[in-house]
């Protein structure tokens, strides 16, 4: 039914939130791990700004793939 099409399209939103979360849990932690290699001395304060540029982009790419398999399956589950 138009219901529980509905409450499954809630779920699928839920859903790709968690993966969200999970995406930017990952760049944080990588960016953690930059920084505690930068007081360590074996990372530059450039090669820090370029990966966190290049981990922002990843990072980017993943979320919109979140977002577009969400979309796709939201008009699946709506479609009668």
């Amino acid at each position: 039914t138009e219901e529980s099409r509905i409450d499954l399209t809630k779920k699928a939103k839920a859903e790709a939130e968690n993966g969200r979360i999970a995406i930017r849990n990952v760049r944080r932690d990588a960016l953690t791990a930059m920084k505690n290699l930068e007081k360590e001395g074996e990372l530059t304060k450039d090669d820090i700004s370029d990966s966190e540029k290049d981990i922002q982009d990843i990072t980017t790419k993943f979320i919109d793939q979140v977002d577009s398999s969400l979309a796709s399956k939201e008009k699946d589950l709506l479609t009668i």
